[in-house]
């Protein structure tokens, strides 16, 4: 009896020590069917001091560093359980990268200190959102799956949409929490709520006038592309 009390001891605390983006990935994959994949990452010798330096791609210049896919390719991204424990189980710290767009969210991403703004002004308005991930300089909101024709049609109507503001939609990606990247660590602003349903998403037409408003009144514009 101790023997079998000892060996599920150490089956709960081999559960527990399971790294932090396997569980993150899991949910978002089979609780959720949101399509991930493990993001490129940082480069061995890159610490926390390195920020903006130390992507494990090939490119010395890289401007998102460690938070795109590499390999495997964006086209990979899959909500199939035993891929998903065999990358993270190889690779236990590698950002989590969401396949945006199709069925999954899409999503709208902005400096952080408009982002900050865009939201105080959505809870003004009594807008309901959905998760807002949050890095050092940039905020992205999870909305709703959208097409570019949509897109294209809310933005043929606003005088000057800042470059700034950027979409995340079909063929595109987003690094979600608990990855680290090269600009720092990535948090949920906004966090889902716990359990395995989905969470809610709010259409992008009830979002995107806050946000190149927000955009458009930034100090410094934006325009510098960092994830």
């Amino acid at each position: 009896m101790r023997e079998i009390l000892g060996r599920r001891r150490r089956l709960r605390l081999r559960r527990k020590a399971r790294p932090a983006q396997l569980d993150a990935a899991l949910t978002c994959a089979t609780a959720w069917q949101w399509p991930v994949l493990p993001g490129v990452g940082l480069s061995a010798g890159a610490g926390r001091g390195d920020r903006g330096r130390g992507c494990a791609c090939p490119d010395p210049e890289c401007a998102v560093p460690g938070a795109h896919p590499f390999d495997p390719g964006l086209l990979a991204a899959t909500t199939d359980e035993r891929m998903v424990r065999w990358w993270w189980t190889n690779r236990p710290t590698a950002p989590i990268m969401l396949a945006t767009g199709g069925r999954a969210p899409c999503a709208l991403s902005l400096p952080a200190v408009a982002g900050a703004r865009a939201l105080t002004e959505l809870d003004r308005m009594g807008m309901r959102l959905g998760p807002v991930v949050a890095t050092p300089t940039r905020w992205s909101l999870l909305v709703a799956p959208y097409t570019l024709e949509q897109l294209g049609e809310l933005l043929h109507a606003k005088d000057w949409v800042p470059s700034s503001l950027r979409f995340h939609g079909e063929g595109g990606y987003l690094v979600l929490p608990p990855s680290e990247v090269g600009t720092g660590q990535v948090r949920w602003e906004r966090a889902p709520l716990p359990g395995p349903v989905a969470p809610w998403l709010p259409g992008v037409e009830g979002v995107v006038d806050a946000l190149v408003e927000a955009s458009n009144s930034a100090p410094d514009g934006g325009s510098r592309l960092a994830y």
